[in-house]
């Protein structure tokens, strides 16, 4: 389980002897280091380390970090405002040591995500986990509600960078074919060794449909845990892949053209564990407040859009009928749909059911997406929200005026209409609060000012290498 409660300085109560025993019992196992990962605006993984003999007093006091990086670019350029992007001050992560494991593919390592901290104590409001693990806190006081959550991994494996960073595909197989499988045979077996030794719950493995490219599911934590697993993951495929020779990419095109990588969100809400996208009265098994849930998170895609597609590479990707769900339209199994109702198999539907938001890559900040995607879908629920007609088949090949009349629209064709939809959504920029509202804007402006001129080709290249 994820630590709820915030860190303060000294410690939250029982951490440093629990770190004190750790730091201990690591070192037995041969553990050198522990990694303390958090998430930056742009979606990209930051980190610092402490020897593990400094985990009692990491969890203690923390470790600094400065509060910059809230405005770093995904190139590592940073942008300023009126109230982030200064060189001064202070911030301390706190490692949460419910989520600390021993990094399999990094023999001698451990991980932790962190939470940040002010110098005096406080938490820091641009802290994207802290923001997560709080609304899914007043959505368990307020609606008894709690979630289950998981994140798609699509990656794209290349025999290493090019002198000019090419993407030469690692392997030559057909989409979803065996001969992938094959030729990454070592690799893959030794990454699900990982993944289990490390105590992810893998549901499944396979390649995918773009050059070089696979997927892999695990189960369904609670949201905060979930994003930790996301990035968690995501390590452990790099760390496995460099060992075989490899170089994997998780942008959301690697090339220009074709099917990206995506990063689909999967949610359920439940109270007092019934899972409410099953077993109702309404559409699919949905009950009245799975609905009226849905129906808020369909409202917003085009707002989300700048936190669950932020880089402008994600353009790339969401293009229609290539399964990127670029369309304010839903239905059961309907893949082209930005949100998919999932039931489950029958006998299984109970724990299976829940909603797939597929506009999203692995750009974006997990703790802000499942933040943001909560936020628009708790709205939903308190404004009895209703979900419009479902739609079959592709709604590309829908014409202008009936696609109006269903209430269907294509979502931001670009990051700037994003951030134009997500500025003026008053549940969205509230939820997050001013500070990680600036961030969102400062950062993902400055995305767009830094490929401005760049044709598809050359906005592929500039972000390939850095997810």
């Amino acid at each position: 389980m994820t630590t709820l409660a915030d860190p303060v300085p000294g410690g939250r109560p029982g951490d440093v002897e629990r770190a004190t025993a750790l730091s201990g019992e690591l070192a037995g196992r041969g553990v050198h280091g522990v990694v303390l990962a958090y998430v930056d605006t742009a979606g990209i993984a930051r980190v610092k380390a402490v020897p593990t003999a400094k985990l009692p007093s990491a969890a203690a006091w923390g470790v600094g970090m400065s509060p910059v990086f809230d405005t770093f670019l995904a190139d590592d350029s940073i942008v300023t405002t009126d109230v982030l992007g200064s060189p001064d001050g202070d911030l301390r992560l706190y490692p949460d040591l419910s989520r600390l494991v021993v990094l399999a593919g990094q023999p001698g390592w451990a991980w932790a995500p962190v939470d940040r901290i002010t110098q005096e104590g406080g938490t820091h409001p641009g802290c994207a986990r802290t923001f997560l693990r709080h609304l899914v806190a007043r959505a368990a006081r307020r609606h008894g509600l709690s979630f289950r959550a998981s994140i798609e991994i699509e990656w794209a494996v290349g025999q290493g960078p090019a002198a000019e960073g090419e993407f030469v595909p690692a392997v030559t197989g057909p989409a979803y074919g065996a001969a992938r499988q094959v030729e990454l045979s070592d690799c893959l077996a030794e990454l699900l060794a990982a993944l289990a030794a490390q105590g992810v719950d893998v549901d499944q493995i396979h390649p995918e449909y773009a050059a070089g490219q696979f997927e892999l599911s695990v189960a369904a934590l609670d949201p905060v845990a979930a994003a930790d697993r996301s990035v968690l993951v995501r390590q452990t495929i790099r760390a496995v892949s460099g060992r075989h020779g490899l170089a994997v990419s998780f942008a959301p095109a690697v090339l220009a053209r074709g099917v990206g990588n995506g990063g689909h969100l999967h949610l359920s809400a439940w109270r007092d564990g019934v899972n409410l996208h099953a077993g109702g009265d309404h559409r699919h098994g949905m009950t009245a407040d799975a609905e009226a849930f849905t129906a808020g998170v369909l409202a917003r895609l085009p707002a989300l859009t700048a936190v669950t597609a932020p880089s402008p590479a994600s353009y790339l990707r969401l293009r229609p009928s290539q399964w990127a769900g670029v369309f304010t339209a839903w239905g059961r199994e309907t893949r082209e749909a930005g949100v998919r109702v999932i039931t489950g198999t029958a006998g299984h539907r109970d724990r299976a059911a829940n909603i797939e938001i597929k506009p999203v890559d692995l750009a974006a900040n997990p703790y802000l997406a499942f933040g943001c995607v909560i936020a628009a879908g708790l709205d939903g629920l308190a404004n009895s929200a209703v979900l419009p007609e479902e739609i079959t088949g592709d709604p590309a090949g829908l014409g202008a005026e009936e696609a109006r009349a269903r209430g269907v629209r294509r979502l931001p064709g670009s990051l700037a209409e994003a951030v134009a939809e997500f500025t003026a959504d008053e549940v969205l920029t509230g939820a997050l609060g001013p500070v990680l509202t600036d961030a969102v804007i400062a950062v993902r402006r400055g995305e767009i000012a830094a490929v401005d001129g760049f044709d598809d080709a050359a906005v592929a290249a500039a972000y390939r290498w850095r997810y």
